[in-house]
């Protein structure tokens, strides 16, 4: 196995990475001083489409996680980047929350409900049964199918939300029609991260808490993995997968030495 390239920049998971409900992972704030010392170029990412980099950036900073808004990539942000590549100044209609609209005005797409290129589904909390009508006339009618991650289910205090790949999943079976995930575990989401902070995939490292979106995307993105414990994954669980990622670690205090 060829020896890789030292660590020059970082991508992060945020949600049980640096945070677990809500609440700091030891070692987390640590670490982003760390980073923020090293002028490393770094990012912390999620497949949450519901918040704008800004939103989240007040979000963590009230925990204690000083995160720069620049040095946050949503799944929202990957989809507009994503449009933006393939039909530039597009017309898209959206089942989604401020940070997927916020992204989607900000590479010129028009949001309309009349004949658009895309239906573009995120995340958000109040699912219509009339927006999702919508969408599924408008996919008969020849619109393409973009969804934003393809999350079965999101955390809450009270347990397990629907997120967007159940409701994706609905939309399927009533049209045939299978969205185009742009987020983890698809590498593109890396790639195009990586490209923001001009970086490359053989000197970047990839922190995660789930094998089957973190450490699947970073590897086939080309990055070296790093599994945390903090989150979903159990260690026994690890084995069952095809694929490994570079280390396992108890938590993200684990790494702090490694920046």
């Amino acid at each position: 196995m060829a020896e890789r390239k030292p660590i020059e920049s970082w991508l992060t998971d945020m949600d049980g990475v640096l945070m677990h409900e809500g609440v700091p992972v030891p070692g987390a704030d640590a670490f982003i001083k760390r980073l923020r010392e090293s002028g490393k170029p770094f990012l912390v990412l999620t497949n949450n489409s519901i918040y704008t980099p800004r939103d989240l950036h007040a979000r963590l900073n009230r925990i204690g996680l000083d995160v720069p808004w620049e040095s946050i990539w949503t799944s929202a942000l990957a989809t507009a980047q994503f449009l933006d590549d393939q039909r530039p100044g597009g017309t898209a209609y959206v089942i989604g929350e401020a940070g997927l609209t916020t992204a989607l005005h900000d590479i010129g797409y028009v949001l309309t409900d009349h004949s658009p290129d895309y239906v573009v589904l995120g995340e958000t909390r109040t699912y219509s049964f009339e927006a999702l009508t919508k969408a599924i006339r408008l996919i008969n009618e020849g619109a393409r199918f973009i969804a934003t991650n393809p999350d079965e289910t999101g955390p809450s205090p009270q347990g397990a939300l629907p997120a967007t790949g159940s409701v994706a999943a609905l939309i399927t079976k009533a049209t045939g029609v299978d969205p185009y995930f742009v987020g983890k575990p698809n590498p593109l989401m890396m790639r195009h991260g990586l490209n923001v902070i001009g970086a490359h995939s053989e000197t970047s490292a990839m922190i995660g808490d789930r094998m089957d979106t973190d450490v699947l995307a970073g590897l086939e993105a080309g990055m070296e993995t790093f599994l945390v414990l903090t989150g979903l994954t159990r260690p026994e669980e690890v084995d069952r997968h095809p694929f490994r990622p570079s280390r396992v670690v108890d938590s993200i205090a684990d790494l702090i030495d490694l920046v």
